[in-house]
């Protein structure tokens, strides 16, 4: 199957290809993918560069949930400019392999050109898709993602592919954004609410039984709320009309999740 791209995916590879083009974060300059939030533990971010550090477009720290050791193959989703990739090849080290996806082409540039700085030679990247990941089967000893899942308009056969490509026993350590109910129909159908990890993001019991449907077991979300400023940066980049819904729903919807489960 090769998956040919929706106005969902041309949305988001355009919004991100300006964004790593600008050197600016994922949805609103004091966003929460924004660097000066501190999303990662200080002593994990020294292993790059300061300028490699600041390329954060996630909402949290897969690396520290995955707790990955060395030997094993990471499979990062939506990798970006490969901060993440970075960071596990210094945890699997020599001995093991790290394998960055995304679907933006500027992504990928940067990311490698990354990588060939601080001389990850266990790190590669490859262009493609969530939905029809170019990795093989039964492959991967961990999945991490950083606030992308959500950016998917097929998430459940993007946990299908993530079961496809993880080994027996395997695990999934995500960050994503989740909902606590219904976000406002002005939300969900706008592209530029979609780039900015917002429209995409589905109830987590609905989350959760998507990964169940394909096999995986021992699921946990544990919630981060994210500030009222901080959802207020991320409205604002929107350019939404929302003074017909009450922002305390809002506030209250739409939050980041810590999320680990196993293939059965």
């Amino acid at each position: 199957m090769t998956q040919s791209p929706t106005p969902i995916h041309d949305a988001v590879r355009e919004h991100y290809a300006e964004r790593v083009k600008k050197s600016a974060p994922c949805c609103g300059t004091d966003s929460c993918c924004a660097p000066e939030n501190n999303l990662y533990p200080a002593d994990l971010l020294t292993a790059v560069p300061p300028e490699i550090a600041n390329t954060s477009y996630g909402c949290g720290d897969p690396i520290t949930l995955a707790s990955l050791q060395t030997g094993q193959t990471v499979l990062d989703l939506g990798s970006g400019a490969g901060l993440d990739c970075l960071l596990a090849s210094k945890q699997v080290g020599a001995e093991g392999r790290v394998i960055g996806v995304d679907m933006t082409p500027e992504m990928i540039e940067r990311a490698r050109a990354n990588a060939k700085r601080v001389n990850a030679a266990n790190v590669e990247f490859r262009q493609g898709y969530l939905e029809d990941l170019p990795v093989e089967p039964n492959s991967v000893d961990v999945v991490i993602s950083n606030c992308v899942i959500n950016l998917s308009p097929d998430k459940a056969k993007v946990f299908a592919e993530i079961f496809r490509v993880l080994r027996p026993g395997g695990r999934l350590a995500v960050s994503d954004i989740v909902t606590d109910g219904e976000l406002p129909e002005e939300v969900k159908t706008s592209l530029s609410a979609w780039a900015g990890c917002v429209a995409g993001a589905v109830d987590a019991k609905e989350y959760i039984a998507m990964m169940e449907a394909v096999g995986f077991a021992d699921i946990s979300i544990q919630p981060v709320y994210f500030d009222k400023e901080t959802v207020d940066d991320a409205l604002r980049d929107m350019n939404l009309d929302l003074s017909a819904h009450p922002k305390e729903s809002i506030y209250k919807t739409v939050y980041s999740a810590k999320i680990t489960a196993r293939k059965g």
